[in-house]
């Protein structure tokens, strides 16, 4: 799919969420009060134009410079703008000119509502990343709300999404991905890739091609089935199943698998909205004052990023006791017969 039938979708076809055809570019109503006391600072004419599948406000914002990939009218960077505060700074970058324009139309109307104008926003592709002119290592945080799907190259977006982190920084991300792989045939639909549908990776691509970008150990946040409600539509995908998930990937020495080193965690419950636990991934939910243990992955995502001064941390890498057992994979030890002998032949 070209970039131009992308962008007259977006910038002609859809002139609001109400035109969409599939729930697959749009949020669950449910959400926490955090996200809806920053939408609720939202110019009405951003959010009528939002195509967004999820949520991509993660904890411990305050004063981080973040990049939202594909941000549309910048509902989801105004909302972040909130969130970083004055001390920091949302960039937004979209191909659709639009889109972009309604989003510059209402920043001085949102900084006269914050109190602090801390937004910016670039037309450009978020396949080409390096023509931008964004310094590479610079960002805390990258977003991007059910755009990357929309890309036509996806193995791009991720290689430069990585270049341009700081060390200890995450891309958070939320996209529809599908069962298998879509054929040409689908692919070349402009209404089926406008929705969101058959420009998704096949889930197994993904954790492919996000380790091959720098991302060892892709975490699933959270997940939802998509339903295809238009008759018409449904018919063209036949067997095709879609899912929209958020991920968290971390910039990071990490690796591969989950190993044990013997180490745990204690979640002091000071992240603002989280005083009893903290959701790492959609497998991590950490009580606070709870003595938690976790893999080498798992520490170096809380103890070498911004959430490491709401951890104590126990243990070190000295010892390696194998596979952890659950995250990790499963050692094939275990499914040995005990009393099996060892044989040459």
């Amino acid at each position: 799919m070209k970039h131009e039938a992308i962008q007259d979708y977006y910038g002609k076809t859809l002139q609001g969420s109400e035109d969409l055809q599939t729930d697959a570019c749009c949020t669950p109503a449910e959400m926490p009060e955090r996200v809806k006391r920053a939408l609720a600072n939202v110019h009405d004419e951003v959010m009528a134009r939002y195509y967004g599948c999820g949520l991509v406000m993660p904890h411990v914002l305050e004063g981080m410079r973040v990049l939202d990939l594909g941000c549309g009218a910048g509902r989801d960077v105004y909302a972040l703008a909130q969130m970083v505060g004055a001390a920091g700074e949302v960039v937004g970058v979209d191909m659709t000119a639009e889109q972009l324009a309604v989003a510059r139309a209402h920043r001085d109307w949102h900084a006269e509502r914050f109190g602090f104008a801390n937004t910016a926003f670039h037309e450009g592709y978020i396949e080409k990343l390096g023509e931008l002119p964004l310094e590479p290592g610079s960002f805390d945080i990258i977003v991007s709300n059910c755009v990357v799907n929309l890309a036509t190259d996806k193995a791009a977006v991720l290689e430069g999404a990585h270049r341009l982190l700081k060390p200890g920084g995450e891309m958070y991300f939320s996209d529809v991905y599908s069962e298998r792989r879509i054929p040409q045939a689908l692919a070349e639909d402009p209404v089926l890739y406008g929705e969101c549908l058959s420009g998704a990776l096949y889930w197994n691509d993904f954790l492919r091609l996000a380790r091959e970008a720098g991302f060892p150990d892709p975490r699933m946040v959270e997940s939802r089935p998509l339903a295809i409600g238009n008759p018409a539509l449904a018919e063209k995908l036949g067997p095709h199943r879609f899912l929209s998930a958020t991920y968290r990937l971390f910039k990071l020495d990490l690796e591969p698998d989950c190993e044990d080193y013997g180490q745990a965690v204690i979640y002091k419950g000071t992240i603002p909205d989280s005083p009893h636990a903290f959701a790492l991934d959609d497998h991590h939910e950490i009580q606070a004052g709870k003595v938690f243990p976790v893999c080498g992955n798992t520490w170096k995502m809380l103890a070498e990023t911004r959430f490491a001064e709401h951890f104590t941390f126990i243990g070190d890498f000295s010892t390696h006791y194998g596979i952890f057992e659950g995250c990790g994979g499963n050692s094939p030890f275990n499914a040995a017969a005990p009393d099996a002998a060892a044989s040459c032949c």
